[in-house]
């Protein structure tokens, strides 16, 4: 039997919302939606008019999503900001190059301008030729450490004020579950931070914090946005599967699950005598980092050096070599010199 929007009480509803059980029609489910990522935004105090902000842009359902609510908030609401679309090319053959070819189509939807960084231009190196040193089992740790970088390199070029990412609020949950299952009470107590970087590099906000991917999935849907859906080729060992395998599992039994786990990283507070990783900068690249050598010029001394499980696991004692030049044992050569395929 059909059954009336529970909002406008008008229309057919055509959907229920996964976030809050409603059944709502097309229009109230679009307006629900960008609303309550402009409570995000105003809450947060995420903007401010004038500023330069830089969308994340993969081509993917997330920042396709994020771009088109911004671009359509920005002008509602008129947060005059000055949006623009910032990629980066991995050098993933069939996967980044077809993904590139959608964010060039929402450039021209949107009518925004696009930067796109790559890795081989960046580091010398693209995934492909990555993969082939170091297996597909830690491949996903260079590839996070070299995007992240990668994006607020491409922030600077622009000279942007925020960069945005289209981070939803399963991978917020997701990212809590990882860091409690590992034991990383420096990561728990900042992933949850709907802001970051705000102390040295370039500030990041995630608009979407509290929107559920099967809603991001379904505005995109109706609202027929152009976006690439495939998943990375090289992504399906990563850590973050069983995370968040077993998270849907617990959102089947309990749809609020995702956003309890938030409010619990949220709340989570550290005693007093745990010692905290200290901010610092890369000696080598000026970039933030708690040790002398950030990950990203650790794990490319790996690759160049032909030891790539140099930046995998704690080597951190091997770091003051690498500060000095000073050569490493034959012992410690042939130790980080193996891949497991």
């Amino acid at each position: 039997m059909p059954v009336n929007c529970s909002s406008c009480e008008t229309q057919r509803a055509v959907l229920r919302r996964p976030k809050t059980g409603h059944s709502v029609c097309k229009e109230c489910f679009f307006h629900a939606f960008e609303e309550e990522v402009h409570h995000t935004i105003v809450s947060a105090k995420l903007f401010q008019p004038g500023e330069k902000v830089g969308i994340g842009a993969s081509g993917g359902k997330d920042s396709t999503v994020l771009a088109h609510v911004l671009k359509v908030l920005n002008e509602r609401y008129n947060y005059g900001l000055e949006l623009i679309l910032i990629s980066v090319d991995e050098g993933i053959s069939g996967y980044r190059d077809d993904s590139l070819e959608t964010v060039k189509r929402n450039q021209q939807q949107y009518e925004l301008p696009l930067k796109i960084v790559s890795y081989q231009d960046l580091y010398g190196w693209t995934m492909d030729q990555i993969v082939k040193q170091v297996g597909l089992k830690n491949n996903c740790t260079f590839c996070g450490v070299f995007r992240r970088q990668a994006l607020d390199r491409g922030a600077m070029m622009l000279g942007v004020n925020k960069i945005c990412t289209g981070h939803n609020a399963d991978d917020i949950a997701e990212t809590v579950l990882m860091n409690f299952l590992r034991g990383d009470i420096a990561r728990l107590r900042r992933c949850t931070a709907i802001t970051t970087g705000s102390e040295g590099a370039i500030p990041r906000c995630k608009p979407l914090k509290y929107a559920y991917e099967k809603e991001i999935v379904l505005y995109a849907y109706f609202k027929k946005l152009d976006y690439f859906s495939t998943e990375c080729i090289y992504s399906p060992n990563a850590y973050r599967g069983y995370a968040r395998a077993f998270l849907k599992d617990l959102e089947a039994l309990r749809p609020s699950a995702i956003i309890d786990i938030i409010h619990s990283g949220e709340n989570l507070s550290v005693k007093e005598d745990v010692r905290m990783p200290v901010q610092g900068t890369c000696t080598r690249c000026g970039y933030i980092s708690s040790q002398g050598l950030c990950k990203a010029c650790v794990l490319l001394e790996g690759l160049n050096r032909g030891l790539p499980k140099l930046g995998i696991g704690k080597h951190h004692k091997l770091h003051h070599k690498l500060l000095v030049q000073e050569p490493l044992s034959d012992a410690e050569t042939r130790k980080l010199k193996g891949v497991d395929f």
